[in-house]
């Protein structure tokens, strides 16, 4: 038996001004969460894309197809009411940063891992003032104390929404660095995903790629880009 499945009974989806935000309007009732709280956003730009969502359902509801109503969900009745939680998760990868674990071989990986990841970590320590070190192979690396404080302190300032962004681009990239420069736009989402991806992409190029790997890749991608195009709505004015 199959379970049910909510149908499209609304004729018209839109954005209205909301306390605290906008919302969402589907023929003139708020669109809720599924913890039910009222659906309210930053942005109005966030709003009217979540609207657009709704408003492109045929006949089945189908979330899977709603990355931007589901994030914003998750932000409301996840990331509100665990922040703390949710900080401490996000900023633990500062510990074992992706970008600071380099190859020891061969001299094309290790120097092609250096151009994408090192002006990345120089971004960290001039602009976040938290300079991480570096090593070759897989033993741990520890980092500075006062660098893991203010990795700490940059997530912890984030609003609930823009934190649920930040979770989703780090533990896709495997880089809590990656995932700050994300939101801070100091690289194009895409550019910050493939240097996310120097290790598989050189395996692919010198033992050949899996089918089955190459469309987990570019499902991992699509929701990178899709967070971080969550994040930009949620600041557009």
């Amino acid at each position: 038996m199959t379970g049910w499945k909510p149908r499209r009974s609304w004729a018209e989806a839109r954005a209205e001004p909301a306390p605290g935000g906008f919302g969402v309007q589907l023929d003139g009732r708020g669109l809720r969460t599924p913890a039910k709280a009222a659906l309210v956003v930053p942005s109005r730009a966030l709003a009217e894309a979540i609207a657009a969502e709704w408003q492109e359902v045929e006949s089945v509801v189908r979330p899977a197809e709603m990355p931007l109503t589901r994030a914003a969900n998750a932000a409301i009745d996840k990331v509100a009411v665990q922040h703390a939680e949710v900080v401490a998760a996000v900023a633990a990868y500062g510990a074992s940063d992706l970008l600071c674990y380099r190859a020891e071989a061969p001299e094309s990986l290790a120097a092609r891992q250096a151009a994408a990841w090192d002006p990345l970590l120089d971004w960290a320590a001039e602009t976040l003032v938290a300079p991480l070190s570096t090593t070759s192979g897989l033993a741990h690396c520890p980092q500075p104390e006062a660098s893991l404080a203010r990795l700490h302190g940059s997530v912890a300032a984030l609003d609930a929404f823009a934190l649920t962004a930040l979770s989703e681009l780090v533990s896709l990239s495997g880089s809590l660095v990656i995932g700050l420069a994300a939101l801070a736009r100091q690289a194009p989402g895409a550019a910050l995903w493939e240097a996310s991806r120097i290790d598989e992409a050189w395996q692919e190029e010198h033992w050949g790629s899996d089918p089955e790997a190459v469309a987990a890749a570019a499902e991992h991608r699509a929701a990178f880009l899709s967070a971080l195009h969550f994040h930009a709505l949620c600041t557009e004015m």
